[in-house]
């Protein structure tokens, strides 16, 4: 067994998503992967050899049993990977199947009569209708609406956004929720750890869709949430555990391994992805015609933290984000260009999501009916940046052929 101190929190943020767990481990180096579902109970003689209580349920730290019961409850490839997450976040953090998954369980541990939200991942809009299937009476309102003070209200603040990569500020939500008495939420999907901390600038809450960053390989489907309170995590478990929403063992496992990667991964897609896109936006200066660092007239506009004119309120070391995020979109001059520049590039995998090791490019039409048919989003993966750069030159040469 490592000593206690592998979980110091003041250690690094690489050397804690590799060693948070490290109290947990057995003689292995790689993680094991734990496929039971229950688990034997302890002899009345093993009871008898425990000091009184060790073995009383109703007294169990549930991010850290003394034993498992059924995996519903506790499994051990489960308590690891909350062990990274809650330390590599910074607070206490819980598993979910999906990032869906996530985004209700905060409707359900929140259960607010208003709720404030704009823009985003049209997958939370969906999942809010059928969170008002369970509480018909819920109020929807814009993130930029006046807050009621006398009513429960969850300010859903997504940022950076889905799909563009733009940033909004936290601190100004926060101090906006605070006023009213109300509980701002993050979706920090497209603002990892070590990219971005919400909790620094006031969440109280803070999810992510697992699958995309943290998983990082397109071979898992995960959610998390975040909260600053171990009451707040018990009650998230309680809800989890009698919703029936767990994470499947080989999900967890994935995760648990990709976390240790999470720092160089993030650190270079966001490094690559801010020089494309500040690369892009010099494209839709160029005339059409011209080919001096790649061919003009394709590119209208690109969307990206780094290029907001508020950007120096937001990024750089000691703002709201260190880096810019890896995942960002740009405008096409025409539908057309949209619909084929995801096939006609060798590089870029034609598939929604984000986040993965390989980049992805998506024309968003065709997971979000409510986008510009001119956008396309990419993700991008670690793959080298004259490489990227020279895959979408030739990719936007093609269309403009072809049409």
């Amino acid at each position: 067994m490592a000593p206690p101190s592998a979980n110091n929190s003041s250690r690094g943020f690489a050397t804690r998503s590799i060693h948070s767990d490290a109290t947990l481990s057995g003689p292995e180096v790689a993680p094991n992967i734990s496929l039971s579902t229950t688990f034997r109970q302890p002899s009345p003689q093993e009871i008898a050899s425990k000091p009184p209580g060790y073995y009383d349920d109703s007294k169990f730290d549930l991010s850290d049993p003394t034993r498992d019961i059924y995996s519903r409850y506790t499994q051990p490839t489960l308590t690891r990977v909350e062990r990274v997450l809650s330390s590599v976040i910074g607070q206490p953090t819980l598993v979910y199947p999906s990032g869906i998954a996530a985004f209700f369980a905060c409707l359900l541990h929140v259960q607010p009569d208003v709720v404030a939200i704009s823009d985003g991942y049209h997958g939370c809009h969906t999942s809010l209708e059928v969170y008002r299937k369970i509480k018909s009476t819920i109020t929807v309102i814009g993130l930029d609406d006046e807050y009621p003070k006398h009513k429960k209200t969850l300010v859903w603040l997504e940022t950076p956004l889905n799909p563009t990569g733009e940033s909004r500020s936290i601190a100004h939500y926060s101090q906006r929720a605070k006023a009213a008495n109300a509980t701002l939420g993050i979706d920090s999907t497209f603002g990892p750890p070590p990219l971005q901390d919400p909790f620094q600038w006031g969440a109280d809450i803070v999810m992510h869709s697992g699958t995309k960053y943290f998983a990082g390989h397109s071979d898992a489907l995960v959610g998390t949430v975040s909260v600053k309170s171990k009451q707040a995590w018990n009650d998230l478990w309680h809800n989890r555990t009698y919703v029936g929403s767990n994470i499947g063992s080989l999900d967890a496992w994935l995760l648990l391994r990709s976390l240790r990667t999470l720092e160089v991964r993030v650190r270079k897609q966001s490094d690559t992805a801010t020089r494309l896109a500040q690369w892009l936006a010099t494209l839709t200066r160029a005339e059409r015609g011209t080919t001096l660092d790649g061919p003009g007239g394709v590119v209208k506009q690109v969307w990206h933290t780094s290029l907001q004119d508020n950007r120096a309120e937001l990024l750089g070391e000691g703002k709201q984000m260190k880096s810019g995020p890896a995942t960002f979109a740009f405008l096409l001059e025409n539908e057309t260009y949209a619909t084929h520049l995801p096939h006609n590039v060798e590089l870029f995998v034609p598939a929604t999501s984000l986040g993965s090791v390989e980049s992805l490019m998506e024309h968003r039409l065709s997971s979000d009916k409510r986008a510009d048919p001119r956008l396309v989003r990419v993700s991008i993966g670690l793959e080298d940046f004259e490489d990227l750069k020279a895959d979408l030159i030739r990719g936007f040469n093609k269309v403009i052929k072809a049409n």
